[in-house]
Parts: C-alpha cells; sequence; structure tokens
C-alpha cells in the first residue's frame, strides 16, 4: 500500500506566525499589567481607596463682628444644610424627582441649581437645601439609607442680631457665584458659599472667613457612610472689632427712621467712626436665606433705595456747608480778613443777573463771624466773585472734597469738584464767572458725599489735621495723618462763626447742647431754583423740599467727636438736621462726657 505524503510547510509556517502572535500578545498584556501593578499602582491605589473613601469640608465658623465696647453686631447660629454628592449617585433624573419630593422643592429650579456646578469635581457636596427646619431634618434622618447620595450637616450660619441696624456698614453674604469660582480659583470657593458681597463683609471677607477642616469616611459601594476615619476640625475665622459705637448708632437710626438720609459722627483726633446710619436701610438676615429672584428685584427696584449706602455713595450738593472752604479760601487768599464787612440787601446783581439771599430782608452789614453764623448767601456771592472757580477747587481737594476718603469700605464715590478743566474735558465748553457764584454757596456741579464733609469739618475741627476715617480698630488703621497747609489761625477765625451759630442764636442753634460748645454750620441745598418752585406754587404744584444739612463738631477746644447729618427733602438744615445732630451730641456727652468726669474725680 503506497503511503500518502502532505507537504505541512505552509500549516507548519502558519504555526509558528500564530505562536509568536500569541506569545508578542501574551507579553503586551504582562508589560501592561506589569506597568499597572508596579508603574501606576499609586494612581489605582488612591482610585480604589476614592471607592471607599469619602472627604468632606467642615465648614468653620465666621468671625464676630463687634461694636467698640464688645455688643456683638454679626454673629453665627447653628443650621442644618442637606447637600448633593454626585458620585453616589446611580440615577440622576429619579434622583433629581425623589428629592425635590422629599424636600419640597421645585424639580427645575433643583435640576437648574445641581447644574449650575457641574464643572466642579463629583466628589464635592453641592449644597442644595439650607436653614432646614426641625421637621425637614427628621424626615431627612428617617430616611438616609434610602438616599445615600445627600448629606445632612450642621453649619454656622451668618446672623445679624439687630436687623436693620448698622446694615450698610455691615454689608451681608450671598452665595459664591459661578463666576467667582472659575475666575479665582485660589480662594477655593464651594459652590453654595456663602462670601460677604457688602460693607465690612465684603471688605474683610478674608480675615472673617476661617479655614475649613474635613471629615474622611468610609463607605460602602452605595456610597452610605459606615465609619469615620479621621477629622480636622475647622478654625473660626477672625473676630472684628470695629470703631462704631452702638448705643449711638440706635440713636441715629432712631432719629432717620421714616425719613431718607444719612447720619456720620467720627472721633476728628483718629478717624475712628461711631455712627454709620443710612437709611432707609433694609434687613441682611434675608440675604442668608437665599430669596428668590423676584425678591430680590423689588429690594433692589424700591423707590427708597434700602441699598444704597448714602454716607459714602450719595452725591449732594453741599449746600452752605460749602461756606466753610470759601471762607478759608478768601482768608488765606487775602481776599478778607475776619473784619471784613459786606452787605446784605436780600438781593444782589452781579454779572446781569439776580442773585438772593435765603433772608429776604436782608441781614445787613456783616463781618465774616456773622456771615457764617447767619449763613448769609450775599456775604459769600461776593466771596465768590472774588475768587476765581479753579482757586475753589484747589481749597476743596485741599480740604478732601472731590476725592475717596479711602474708608476701610468697598464702593466710595469721589464726588465733583468743578472747575475750567473739568468743563472743558467733560462738557466741551467754557467755564463763566455767573457759574462760580452759585458755586459759592454750594450749589451748581457741586456733590460731595456726607462723608467727604464729615472729613472736612475734622480737618476744621483739629486746625488742619487730617485723618483717614476708618470703621475696623486694627492697629494697620492708626496711622494715615498728615497736617495740610493753612494757619491755624484762618481756621479759628472759621470756627468763631460755627461757634456763634449753634451758641449766638444763628442758623445752627437746633443742635445746640449747654456746656458742650457745639460748632456747626447748617446747609440747605435746592432742588429747582426759587423762580421755579415759585411758579409751580402759583400752579398748584407740590414741590419738593430741599435737602437739609448739618456738620458740625464739639467741643470747640480739644474736640472729640463731629457729626455730620444730611436729610433728603427735608427742608431748612436749620430746622431738620440741626436738631437731628443735637441729638447726638447729647447721647454722645451723656455717655462719655460724664463718664470721663467720674473716672477723673
Amino acid at each position: 500500500m503506497a503511503r500518502i505524503y502532505e507537504d505541512l510547510t505552509t500549516i507548519i509556517k502558519r504555526s509558528k506566525i500564530t505562536l509568536y502572535v500569541l506569545a508578542g500578545l501574551i507579553i503586551l498584556v504582562l508589560a501592561f499589567y506589569w506597568k499597572i501593578q508596579v508603574l501606576d499602582h499609586q494612581k489605582y491605589w488612591r482610585m480604589a481607596e476614592a471607592n471607599r473613601l469619602r472627604e468632606l469640608p467642615l465648614t468653620a465658623p465666621r468671625g464676630l463682628i463687634l461694636d467698640r465696647q464688645k455688643v456683638i453686631l454679626a454673629d453665627n447660629i447653628p443650621s442644618f444644610k442637606v447637600s448633593l454628592v454626585r458620585e453616589a449617585v446611580t440615577d440622576y433624573e429619579r434622583t433629581i424627582d425623589s428629592l425635590a419630593l422629599l424636600l419640597h422643592l421645585n424639580r427645575d429650579e433643583l435640576k437648574k441649581r445641581i447644574e449650575r456646578y457641574r464643572f466642579l469635581p463629583a466628589y464635592e457636596p453641592i449644597i442644595i437645601m439650607d436653614n432646614l427646619k426641625l421637621e425637614d431634618v427628621s424626615l431627612i434622618e428617617a430616611r438616609k439609607d434610602e438616599f445615600p447620595e445627600i448629606k445632612l450637616e450642621v453649619e454656622p450660619r451668618r446672623y445679624y442680631p439687630f436687623g436693620l441696624t448698622g446694615a450698610h456698614l455691615l454689608g451681608y453674604l450671598q452665595e459664591v457665584s459661578v463666576d467667582e469660582i472659575r475666575t479665582q480659583p485660589e480662594k477655593r470657593w464651594r459652590g453654595g458659599e456663602m462670601v460677604g458681597k457688602a460693607g465690612l463683609e465684603k471688605q474683610y471677607n478674608d480675615i472673617l472667613t476661617g479655614r475649613e477642616g474635613k471629615i474622611l469616611e468610609m463607605v460602602d459601594s452605595l456610597g452610605r457612610p459606615r465609619a469615620e476615619i479621621s477629622r480636622t476640625e475647622p478654625q473660626p475665622g477672625r473676630n472684628l472689632e470695629l470703631s462704631i459705637d452702638f448705643d449711638l448708632q440706635r440713636k441715629a437710626e432712631e432719629l432717620l427712621q421714616g425719613r431718607e438720609g444719612a447720619i456720620v459722627a467720627m472721633d476728628p483726633r483718629n478717624g475712628e467712626c461711631l455712627v454709620w446710619a443710612s437709611s432707609p436701610s433694609y434687613d441682611p438676615n434675608r440675604f442668608i436665606s437665599r430669596f428668590s429672584a423676584d425678591e430680590w428685584l423689588a429690594l433692589v427696584n424700591d423707590p427708597g433705595k434700602p441699598l444704597e449706602n448714602r454716607v459714602i455713595r450719595g452725591l449732594y450738593s453741599p449746600g452752605s456747608t460749602f461756606k466753610i472752604v470759601m471762607a478759608l479760601a478768601a482768608l488765606n487768599e487775602g481776599i478778607i480778613n475776619e473784619s471784613s464787612t459786606f452787605y446784605c440787601s436780600g438781593a444782589i446783581e452781579l454779572y446781569n443777573k439776580e442773585f438772593n439771599c435765603w433772608f429776604r430782608p436782608g441781614h445787613g452789614n456783616l463781618n465774616l463771624a456773622e456771615a457764617i453764623r447767619n449763613s448769609c448767601n450775599i456775604y459769600f456771592y461776593q466771596l465768590g466773585r472774588r475768587l476765581s472757580i479753579d482757586t475753589i477747587a484747589d481749597y476743596a481737594r485741599l480740604m478732601g472734597l472731590g476725592q475717596k476718603t479711602g474708608v476701610d469700605l468697598p464702593g466710595e464715590k469721589e464726588g465733583l469738584v468743578p472747575s475750567t478743566d473739568w468743563k472743558r474735558r467733560f462738557l466741551r465748553q467754557a467755564w463763566y464767572p455767573g457759574e462760580t457764584i452759585s458755586v459759592a454757596i454750594g450749589q451748581g456741579p457741586l456733590l460731595v458725599t456726607p462723608l467727604q464733609l464729615a472729613c472736612l469739618t475734622s480737618v476744621v475741627a483739629t486746625r488742619g489735621l487730617k485723618v483717614q476715617p476708618h470703621l475696623f480698630r486694627g492697629t494697620e488703621n492708626d496711622g494715615n495723618r498728615e497736617r495740610i497747609n493753612l494757619p491755624e489761625a484762618i481756621m479759628e477765625k472759621v470756627i468763631e462763626g460755627m461757634w456763634r451759630s449753634v451758641n449766638n442764636q444763628g442758623t445752627g442753634q437746633g443742635a445746640y447742647q449747654p456746656g458742650f460748645e457745639v460748632c456747626g454750620k447748617t446747609g440747605t441745598t435746592q432742588l429747582i431754583s426759587r423762580e421755579t418752585a415759585e411758579r409751580l406754587v402759583q400752579r398748584g404744584v407740590e414741590v419738593k423740599k430741599t435737602h437739609s444739612w448739618f456738620t458740625g463738631f464739639a467741643p470747640r477746644q480739644n474736640p472729640e467727636i463731629v457729626v455730620t447729618v444730611l436729610v433728603e427733602f427735608g427742608g431748612m438744615g436749620g430746622q431738620t438736621a440741626a436738631p437731628i445732630a443735637g441729638q447726638i451730641f447729647k447721647a454722645y456727652r451723656e455717655k462719655y462726657v460724664r463718664q470721663t468726669n467720674l473716672q477723673g474725680d
């Protein structure tokens, strides 16, 4: 029988190729496992640990804000919040539906809130509801095993015990925005975190914010916590002690109740602000609860502008309080001396236009002290005719007008001191001498803030010492003093008129306090011209009153307090603002001057 031979060459060749391929694949697999086990073992170990370990942040208590006598103006109270940990979510849509039903939330709003922070790491909790009621807490606790993706925590919540009092200086907290988280990664803000958005809360946010703690806990395969591995306690923020006196602050806000305006009081010796009142006010506690867009718009669009900090953001013509600057300029330029007199008949014609004094019968012949005492317009019209607008502007800026004071609060406005250059650049027009006459009595395109006027008064009170106003009593705010280049003798001549205004039946007599020697100056800001007002009255149209000003200090020698009052639509400065200032001087004297005397005894 013949043997049949087959050619196995091709089969053997293919077998070898297959063997080589398999060997190569085995080598690659072994190399891949070697890479995982040896080269990348730390990476995958961390990933494995993350599957069973979860790190959760512990919110640090915010630093307290206190007045100068340790009255707590901004406190913290315990509050419950519930957060969502997305890495523990298995069915996103079902989770949204279940949480909305459990927490009685609008599904779309809840989803929108979670989507807002989708760019954050999945392990980072997103606050979905805070300031929980006890019944909400009980419900979540009872069903926590059903919802391993949510975390119930206690956190310190900001609380302002006096509500509206001091709101504009304290400011408020609001939820950090997505843009802030994205653009300021160094801050390490978390989604839903509350940060300072106004006032001192914003200015000193970094000081008030403590250092966050953390919990490392073990979780099971469903993300449910099983054991706490470690805990790092949070470090509270630093407390902020203010120069504000709560008793004086509360008194000032009572005096402004039902009005629109501002009161600021400061110590001229060091710039410490004792009172910072702006009316109408708002309750900063409302911001903590993350109110709705409609509530926010209602507050923003309120015609009374309760969010506006009038002390540093309200811009007003200073009226006759600006006569202080005019007097200093005229004395220092040698235009007048304390004995120079001008005759007031109630009206005067300048540059082919009639200008009136507020006192229609006229004041007669007046020197400087009597002109300040009676706030005679005609006297200061005469100074305006003799001083150029640029010279007036130089002295106004020397006294701190038209520029920020540098107070430690955000949002301060500069104001406006007009000059020939200003009008040429911004209005592209020449300055006319008749315009200087209006500026001479604090009208025209001249705008100041109440704080600027208080600082101006402080310079006069200290006979030339310029201090920077501040609210934080930290040592870093005790400097910033300079002496302006005006002789003290000139200051004394202006002070004499301010003293007579209050103590000798002048326009500021409403601020008189026996034995305290208050010196001051009233001001009345016209909103429309007298002629226009008279025409409107004749037509039966109600004319809004003028703004009412008073600024002054006490006592005359070694002054301790400056008080500036503005009441919008308050009428004459002597009728409204001066008596309010008098009440502040009285409250200060009763609290501090008698106390000092008793200590001296």
